[in-house]
């Protein structure tokens, strides 16, 4: 086994160069920046390291100082799930409003500049976006991150997103592998499992990874999922039969497979992150992503060390863990050689153009229409119903409309309610009720997020209603309920452009 100047030998590096890990803070600690020179050729950031893009920059220049070839990840799918902006939601909407729009030209525009400013921060790959047709409308982990649930729709505009993203330098990471879509189960929290037949999965599934993977997306990754048509025993980002036999050998892709996070309950619940990591890259993956929830320096070594040690116990062919760390090196070069577009060539107004565009405003039978809608010109209350946060979205990031009508109605009041105790229907009653009692003599904007997947939600409304009709509903979730209220504003999604768009419409602003 060769020994490399650095006094790594060629399997301890390789074992390190698979690896994608997180860390805490918004420089990097030493322990990364000694990784990076013993091998380890990927970084992932989250919310957590970022402060501004100043400082970003400043932390990706300080990774390239030590490897200049560093492939820096970042999970930024726009939309309700955003790392640059997590503090205060996203300048750009999510997939599912692009969607709504059906445009595939803004789709790429939209992506491009996306990349633009990742690229200008020193961000060189982007797990995004999410391919996942949302067949289930109950789903509680992809909903307005997928374009939608029709197939046709979803694989254009992954095509034109991953144009868009790479066009700009960033290198596109395509998920979940072969498709999260149609669960019910959140795979932070569980293994989820989808039971179709493989003719389903072939035409539903996978129709926007083929559509990727012609548009040249540079990575994909694999979905912590067990699909019996294709593996029953094994989850796919586990799977030879699902990321070597359909992703690589049946679909023709030759480049990286990046795994989900690997401290999911679904992976490390069951076969725990060492063993996990072991049989991905057996699997077929190249990549081993961890740090949302793990990120210190123990932890790369364990990994590190599980791998070396499989090895040599003939677990895992050596060859193949070189293969995997080859991939690795082949999309770093490719990053360090992309175009970096130094300005906008779409503008910076492009997300709030699109989050504009995204809209479906429907006006109560007898108003004539949204047209004839009379617009707020007092301060209303703005009555959020809050579920529970989507762990991939995070509770840290805002959303609503309240912060946006402030802006155009200066004194606008907000309150947050949601389920509590007890039954969902009686929870439900309540919350209405004490966003009427908090709301008094003001008109109410009642906001919510998946009506349809939330009964105490749709409980707390019609209890509002009953009281308020003239009550306005922003639906800033997967539009599925039935819209009702005084004015129905459907977002298609959470980011902060979005809450921008339905307040213009709510107070009467001009800005579409």
């Amino acid at each position: 086994m060769t020994t490399l100047a650095s006094g790594t030998d060629t399997l301890t590096r390789d074992a390190l160069t698979v690896l994608q890990p997180g860390f805490t803070g918004t420089t990097a600690p030493d322990w990364l920046l000694r990784r990076l020179g013993e091998g380890l050729a990927s970084v992932g950031l989250f919310g957590r390291n970022i402060a501004s893009p100043d400082q970003l920059a400043a932390l990706t220049a300080q990774l390239r100082a030590e490897c200049d070839d560093v492939l820096v990840a970042i999970d930024e799918e726009g939309g309700d799930v955003t790392r640059l902006e997590v503090r205060s939601g996203s300048s750009f909407p999510g997939n599912h409003a692009l969607g709504a729009v059906d445009d595939v030209e803004l789709t790429h525009q939209v992506a491009h500049e996306l990349g633009r400013r990742l690229a200008a921060c020193g961000v060189n790959l982007n797990w995004a976006p999410s391919a996942d047709v949302n067949s289930d409308p109950r789903n509680p982990v992809i909903g307005v991150r997928s374009f939608g649930a029709d197939t046709g729709l979803a694989a254009r505009h992954t095509a034109a997103y991953v144009t868009g993203l790479q066009s700009a330098g960033v290198a596109a990471c395509t998920k979940h592998f072969p498709g999260h879509g149609d669960t019910a189960v959140d795979s932070h929290h569980a293994l989820p499992r989808i039971d179709v037949r493989a003719e389903v999965l072939a035409e539903r599934e996978l129709t926007p990874f083929r559509a990727a993977i012609a548009a040249g997306t540079r990575a994909v990754m694999s979905a912590h999922i067990l699909v019996p048509a294709l593996d029953p025993d094994r989850p796919a980002t586990l799977s030879r039969r699902i990321l070597t036999g359909l992703l690589r050998d049946e679909l023709g892709y030759d480049g990286l497979i990046v795994t989900d996070g690997m401290e999911m309950r679904a992976i490390a619940g069951t076969y725990g992150i060492e063993r996990g990591s072991v049989l991905a890259i057996a699997a077929g993956a190249d990549a081993i992503c961890v740090g949302g929830g793990l990120a210190d320096d123990a932890t790369v070594l364990r990994l590190r060390d599980a791998l070396v040690a499989a090895v040599r116990a003939g677990e895992l062919p050596e060859a193949r863990l070189a293969e995997a760390a080859d991939r690795v090196r082949a999309l770093a070069r490719w990053a360090g050689t992309a175009g970096r577009p130094a300005e906008s060539t779409h503008g910076t107004e492009i997300g709030l153009h699109a989050a504009r565009r995204a809209l479906t405003v429907t006006a109560a039978p007898g108003l004539g229409g949204p047209d004839t809608f009379k617009p707020l010109t007092e301060p209303p209350y703005v009555a959020a119903l809050t579920p529970v946060a989507n762990i991939a979205v995070g509770d840290e990031t805002p959303w609503g409309v309240a912060a946006e009508l402030v802006h155009l109605l200066p004194g606008t009041v907000t309150g947050s309610f949601s389920a509590g105790d007890g039954p969902e229907a009686e929870a439900g009653e309540r919350a209405g009720r004490a966003a009427l009692e908090a709301a008094g003599p003001r008109r109410i904007v009642a906001v919510v997020r998946d009506e349809h997947r939330h009964p105490w939600m749709a409980s707390a409304l019609d209890t509002l209603l009953a009281a308020r009709p003239d009550t306005v509903v922003v639906e800033m979730g997967v539009p599925q309920a039935v819209p009702r209220g005084a004015l129905h504003i459907a977002t298609h999604g959470a980011a902060r452009v979005c809450g921008r768009a339905a307040a213009e419409v709510i107070a009467g602003v001009t800005g579409r």
